[in-house]
């Protein structure tokens, strides 16, 4: 065993110093590390000063990056030091393993810089589901923490700067977000849009040469105010915004000044055709069974029948039968009625004619044993006459 632990500690931990690894333990789901801390002396973070009195020890367990689809756990023995200054408002403190721990923390650095990369890249939801699938869930709302505990990223003076007003609540209150326009980040944001406000952050920052603004007069008064050597300028989108309103004013202001189109000439009026108000060509199966039977209610009706003996006798319902009678023409009853799957004047394959012939609704459709009777009652009523 003592001769393995070398070669565990170079495998597991070989950019740490300080640390020995005691054992190592593997079982289905868990990799667990007992390691402890070799370190003689700690540095308090109350005061900075070394300490080499030991007050205690205890275990903390740090999770790992996993490794062949199991989570690593790491036993790690730390100690807690006697800070000896005596005007340090602490009396001891644990001592962290560089590299390793910090503060605080319930994961080894490893695993904490590989969190925050995949949070950068993918963020909060993605990035939760990346880790699922990485062997170390965590959650997106511990991302972003991870995100947000990064420092501020160091920002070079800006030559060129963008500003312009942001919503915080609509309508209510607004403040001011400036960018810097040669590598298009934001820069800072200002709690209000007054031109004092503006004025003070510009003032502070003298190697500004132009100021990119929209017109708004205390944007104007501030960037005047503050930075006097810049030149201000407008951006390109409020310059297209500015160049829309002012063409939509004139036009607008000049409506009188347009002349009407003229009239087309008098044509002569073509003679529709009778079947154009129809959905429905001539000829048509559904139609012309629609118009017969529509012929055929009307005819029982002026004969003297009532409404229900007509539905008796010809085998429909009384809603049928009175939507027939309300029309005057069987036109009426096509309208509305399959626009989608109109038959088209143009050729097409048998496959295509077919289904639409399937698709196509059936007005008047209620079986051929209607049809037969409607046409049974037709003839009869006709040789009564």
């Amino acid at each position: 065993m003592n001769e393995v632990r070398p070669e565990l500690d170079e495998l597991l931990f070989s950019s740490l110093e300080n640390v020995l690894v005691e054992s190592v333990e593997a079982t289905d789901m868990t990799v667990r590390i007992e390691a402890l801390s070799t370190a003689r002396q700690a540095t308090c973070p109350g005061c900075g000063y070394l300490s080499g009195r030991i007050h205690g020890s205890y275990l903390r367990f740090p999770h790992d990056l996993p490794t062949t689809g199991r989570s690593v756990v790491v036993a790690l023995r730390v100690r807690r030091f006697v800070c000896a200054e005596g005007s340090c408002s602490r009396k001891t403190f644990a001592e962290q393993v560089p590299g390793l721990t910090r503060r605080f923390g319930r994961r080894t650095e490893r695993l904490r810089s590989t969190l925050i990369s995949i949070g950068l890249a993918l963020a909060g939801r993605a990035g939760a589901r990346m880790t699922d699938v990485f062997g170390a869930p965590v959650s997106r709302n511990t991302l972003l923490r991870l995100i947000a505990s990064l420092p501020d990223p160091p920002i070079t003076a800006p030559r060129v700067v963008g500003v312009d007003e942001y919503a915080q609540r609509k309508g209510r209150i607004y403040g001011t977000v400036l960018v810097d326009v040669e590598t298009r980040r934001p820069i800072d944001l200002l709690p209000d849009r007054e031109a004092d406000t503006l004025a003070a952050w510009l003032a502070e920052r003298p190697g500004i040469e132009i100021v990119c603004r929209d017109r708004a007069p205390f944007f104007a008064e501030g960037a005047t105010r503050g930075a006097p050597q810049a030149i201000q300028i407008a951006d390109r989108w409020h310059l297209w915004h500015n160049l829309g309103e002012a063409a939509e004013k004139c036009v607008h202001r000049h409506r009188g000044c347009l002349r009407p189109a003229p009239a087309p000439p008098d044509e002569p009026p073509e003679e529709a055709e009778p079947a154009a108000s129809s959905p429905w060509p001539t000829g048509h199966r559904f139609a012309e069974r629609t118009r017969a039977k529509h012929a055929t209610i009307h005819a029982l009706l002026k004969a003297g029948h009532s409404k229900r003996s007509v539905a008796r006798q010809l085998g429909m319902t009384l809603n049928t039968v009175l939507r027939f009678s309300r029309a005057a023409t069987p036109e009426e009853l096509f309208t509305g009625q399959g626009k989608a799957a109109r038959p088209s004047s143009t050729p097409t394959s048998p496959t295509s004619t077919c289904a639409g012939r399937k698709a196509a609704p059936t007005p008047g459709n209620y079986g051929r044993r209607s049809e037969s009777r409607a046409t049974r009652t037709a003839t009869a009523t006709s040789a009564t006459t």
